[in-house]
């Protein structure tokens, strides 16, 4: 059975706390970001080295080495995000379709020891990245194309929730 696509607009998390995950955006200083994400890419390789790691726990969600594909994924589009903000004036963010990316890349028959390895080095260059912006950028902006605008410090925010929620959702 497919998986229903998730069709919510996250943008809320950059202003209260997820009730899923408990993670606050709004509260994240934007110098944490990078080691946030090396932190979170170290949390998965012990959950893709679980024998069940390519097991849906039911039928309507995503397995673990599914969720872990697409934190790689998300850590990718985020850093040509971010170049993007940096290297031109208010850009309009591609469309990514997250669920179709995970059906089209077949997520689940990945192999979890690749995954893990790339999403260890996806999340070492948008960690250096965003570590690298000085402060006199981090009001730039950027937009996707339902009208929802960023600065490169709400890209940070919004963005790491992402990563952080996911395993949240693999850890039970």
């Amino acid at each position: 059975m497919p998986i229903t696509p998730d069709t919510k607009d996250w943008t809320w998390v950059l202003e209260r706390p997820c009730t899923e995950c408990g993670f606050s955006a709004a509260d994240l200083d934007y110098d944490d970001v990078p080691a946030l994400v090396r932190a979170n890419a170290a949390a998965w390789a012990p959950v893709l080295a679980r024998p069940d790691a390519a097991v849906r726990p039911d039928d309507a969600t995503w397995s673990a080495l599914e969720y872990a594909a697409h934190v790689r994924d998300v850590f990718r589009i985020f850093n040509t995000r971010l170049g993007l903000i940096l290297g031109e004036d208010d850009p309009l963010f591609a469309n990514w379709d997250q669920d179709a990316t995970a059906v089209a890349e077949r997520y689940n028959e990945q192999d979890p020891q690749a995954v893990a390895a790339e999403l260890a080095a996806a999340a070492a260059s948008v960690a250096d990245a965003f570590a690298a912006v000085p402060p006199a950028d981090r009001q730039r902006t950027g937009r996707r194309s339902d009208g929802a605008r960023f600065t490169v410090t709400t890209l940070a925010q919004y963005f790491i929730h992402d990563p952080t929620h996911h395993l949240h959702d693999v850890a039970g």
